[in-house]
């Protein structure tokens, strides 16, 4: 009698590609729940990063913000100019989660002309006595903190890059105020 051979592969051959299939599907589970651990882990990364740049923002605005009040301490007739701008600044804070709001300076000071004026405080910015000069450094922070939250953008997530091409063109608008006047 004629051997009959069978149809398909041989059993061994059929088992090993069942345990590779197994295998693949074990490692394809596997890799997925990585990957979903993974992609949480870095949203958790992002999410950090998101929380310290608005942090770092509204320290830097709360900065700026201290400048504007020792200017306006150290020269109150520069208030009609400067009040609206610093108002926006505290806003800005506000925007980038800080609660400080748009309160006025609380450090009364006199300054004679030429002198320089120093708030109160550990931290306080020094203030030419000169109003044109005060302004312009004044100007000259607005500027450069326009051009760090511009370069910022690069690295932010889309939440917090609008708030920050909002706050930097702002702060750009600012510079050119403070010297469109000048």
């Amino acid at each position: 009698m004629p051997s009959r051979a069978p149809a398909g592969p041989p059993r061994r051959t059929v088992l090993n590609r069942v345990a590779v299939l197994c295998t693949a599907g074990s490692a394809a589970a596997l890799l997925s729940a990585c990957s979903d651990e993974g992609s949480s882990a870095a949203q958790r990364r992002g999410e950090a990063a998101a929380r310290a740049l608005r942090t770092r923002s509204a320290r830097e605005s709360l900065t700026l913000l201290e400048r504007y009040d020792a200017t306006l301490d150290a020269h109150p007739a520069l208030a009609g100019r400067l009040r609206p701008l610093r108002d926006e600044v505290a806003r800005h804070a506000k925007a980038f989660g800080n609660s400080r709001g748009p309160a006025s300076p609380s450090v009364p000071s006199s300054v004679s002309p030429g002198s320089t004026a120093r708030a109160a405080g550990p931290e306080a910015p020094e203030i030419p006595g000169d109003e044109k000069k005060a302004v312009a450094e004044l100007a000259g922070a607005e500027r450069r903190l326009a051009d760090t939250r511009s370069a910022a953008l690069l690295d932010a997530p889309p939440e917090v890059a609008r708030v920050l091409a909002s706050v930097a063109a702002a702060g750009a608008a600012h510079a050119y105020l403070l010297t469109e006047g000048s």
